[in-house]
């Protein structure tokens, strides 16, 4: 894998930064973009051969930009790791249509337009690798996150369908479904939790981790191991995989 170019969105922080930090020993290239570009600069800065760019993944031009900028930079897409998401969690009556459209524009539909603009370039190679980082919540349902559970069930979908389109152009494409993370996004997902909710943060905080079984969030670096061996040669018979990571919780 030395010397790949690894586009990552959401790269400046939790798992897309953890990512980029596993594949750095292999000699990666990196494009690590966000919607704050002055936080994944920032992170870019920590990496030999590495740039940060804006970018809203749900936004059509923007995404085709930041891929432009990708390529300008480091040349054409090896490898995609579609991590950018949100998580505002609200009961399902107490949800806005602007915010369950928000969720699925930048989980899912965001999925897609960077898939798609990283497409011809590994179809081109005949080798390519896509990640995308869902949730064991694409797997199961969970009280106060429909829309991102709609999000991350319909990215393993997407996932799976791909896979099959992609199996015989040497590219391959799977999930890996962690459970609740410890990361910005479970704080901000306690805190919506609380302010709808007669929960404490604390009480949410232990509801949303509650179903798995080792009883505790899943570190970053642990879902990044995994991105990490899925992009190597050696995953290269593992295709359409949603792969669960919450500890046994099924």
């Amino acid at each position: 894998m030395m010397s790949h170019h690894v586009f990552i969105s959401g790269g400046g922080t939790g798992i897309g930064l953890a990512t980029a930090r596993a594949l750095a020993p292999t000699g990666a290239r990196f494009t690590l973009v966000g919607r704050d570009g002055a936080r994944v600069q920032s992170a870019a800065e920590e990496f030999e051969s590495a740039q940060g760019v804006s970018c809203d993944v749900s936004d059509e031009a923007s995404v085709n930009a930041a891929f432009e900028a990708a390529r300008d930079r480091y040349g054409t897409i090896d490898i995609l790791i579609n991590n950018a998401g949100i998580t505002p969690s609200a009961p399902l009556h107490c949800m806005d249509l602007a915010t369950w459209n928000q969720v699925l524009a930048i989980n899912l539909t965001g999925a897609f337009l960077c898939s798609r603009a990283a497409l011809a370039d590994m179809y081109a190679k005949k080798w390519g690798r896509i990640v995308n980082v869902a949730s064991i919540a694409g797997l199961k349902g969970g009280p106060y996150i429909s829309a991102y559970c709609a999000s991350k069930h319909g990215m393993i979908g997407m996932t799976r369908a791909l896979a099959y389109e992609a199996a015989k152009r040497g590219v391959t494409v799977n999930a890996v479904c962690p459970g609740y993370v410890e990361t910005d996004i479970v704080t901000k997902a306690a805190e919506n939790i609380s302010s709808k909710t007669k929960l404490t943060e604390d009480e949410a905080r232990a509801m949303l981790y509650a179903g798995n079984p080792q009883g505790r969030l899943i570190a970053a670096d642990e879902v990044a191991s995994a991105i990490a061996w899925l992009c190597s040669d050696g995953a290269a018979a593992t295709n359409g995989a949603a792969i669960p990571m919450s500890g046994g919780e099924i």
